[in-house]
């Protein structure tokens, strides 16, 4: 069975998304898949930023093929990535089965004519965002209203299976009220990071921090619930005035209005942006060492980084939101609160700050727990099974 991966990005592209493909395809390889993975040249979706040269657009890593293909796209809130030669693409290679990840994206299009041409099937694997939750204005929500209702539901009905990571995401789907294909709750795999360099605190060190603080990794974006998370620090900052919140994170166009909000709240100096953190045993010591991690997103279709820092021990404070309390179990590795709103936020921080004991026991429970049970070999499995089930192998 010859399979395709179609994914808007790949790394060195960064996101959740781009690493579950390289994982899954990788793991596919190792059991002597036939893997293609078509995706476009993007480094980033929005604002467009393509790849540099010194990346191939042909190239095989890992054992999986990888074919780059060019995109152009409409400017400001019409953006929508249209790939160029993407049909033609998969002609060449003829895939027995198309595997697209995310709802709402041209290449989830092409993949359609192209299966209903060469009578293959394709799974899709939605990733799905409810429109109240994407990032842009008015337009833009507007547009992809429109989307969903005339040019979505074909493409998701004709899918020979509907992937989701959780029972929650599911039921957005279905709140669009087209029809959907059988459906397969897949949850994501948890890829560990290294082991944290020696010495004592190494992350506090590259900062110059001496006292404990919260942490919050992710996208500088405008459904993170940013602003919230930097007026309920200041109800912990008042609290503690050793404590520091640090963000680790590229811009996503929030750092701005982060920047402005830290100023007015009088937080200058207690509030610490430090952009991407390309080191991965860097970033695991920023976990292990955090009191806390908050992830106060308005929706997450799932999270994983709230597994990276339950891996290493540290509980969570997250939004009662998405996928989210399918697997983190409020009150045992973490404590969930409603989205958009710094007040519950900052008494789930008050609660546990200075709680070594409750902290230990939430961490110990998400680390032992709740991690393990995610594993990408699970999810090969099961997609495996998905894969022979709809190609008749």
């Amino acid at each position: 069975m010859a399979l395709a991966q179609l994914s808007m990005r790949y790394p060195p592209g960064p996101g959740g998304v781009e690493r579950h493909v390289r994982e899954v395809s990788t793991r596919l390889v190792a059991r002597g898949q036939e893997v293609d993975v078509f995706t476009s040249d993007l480094y980033r979706e929005f604002p467009l930023e393509r790849l540099g040269p010194e990346v191939p657009r042909e190239e095989t890593r890992d054992g999986v093929r990888l074919h780059r293909v060019p995109v152009w796209s409409l400017p400001g809130e019409l953006h929508y990535p249209f790939f160029r030669g993407l049909g033609r693409a998969l002609a060449e290679r003829r895939p027995s089965v198309l595997h697209v990840h995310t709802y709402g994206t041209h290449h989830a299009s092409v993949a359609r004519r192209y299966a209903r041409r060469a009578r293959v099937p394709y799974v899709l694997t939605a990733h799905y965002h409810p429109i109240w939750s994407i990032e842009g204005g008015w337009l833009r929500h507007r547009l992809r209203g429109f989307y969903d209702r005339a040019l979505a539901a074909p493409i998701v009905a004709e899918a020979a299976r509907l992937i989701v990571q959780t029972r929650e995401e599911e039921r957005l789907l279905r709140e669009n009220g087209f029809p959907l294909p059988p459906v397969t709750v897949i949850p994501p795999g948890y890829t560990p990071l290294p082991e944290p360099p020696g010495g004592d605190r190494p992350f506090s060190r590259s900062l110059g921090l001496d006292g404990p603080f919260l942490l919050f990794v992710g996208r500088l974006a405008s459904n993170k619930g940013l602003l919230p998370l930097v007026d309920a620090f200041a109800t912990l900052a008042r609290h503690d005035p050793s404590a520091t919140l640090v963000l680790v994170g590229e811009d996503g166009g929030m750092r701005a209005a982060v920047e402005a909000r830290v100023a007015a709240a009088g937080l200058t100096g207690r509030v610490r942006l430090t952009g991407f953190l390309a080191d991965e045993r860097l970033l695991a010591s920023a976990f292990r060492e955090a009191r806390l991690f908050s992830l106060p997103s308005e929706y997450e279709a799932f999270g994983l980084v709230l597994l990276e820092a339950l891996a290493q021990g540290t509980p969570v404070v997250a939004s009662r939101v998405g996928g989210i309390p399918e697997f983190v179990p409020d009150g045992a590795a973490g404590v969930l609160v409603p989205p958009a709103e710094a007040a519950p936020l900052a008494e789930a921080f008050l609660s546990l700050w200075d709680d070594e004991e409750r902290r230990d026991r939430l961490g110990r429970f998400g680390r032992t727990e709740v991690v393990p049970r995610y594993s990408w070999e699970t999810v090969v499995d099961a997609l495996q099974t998905v894969y022979r089930e709809v190609g008749g192998a």
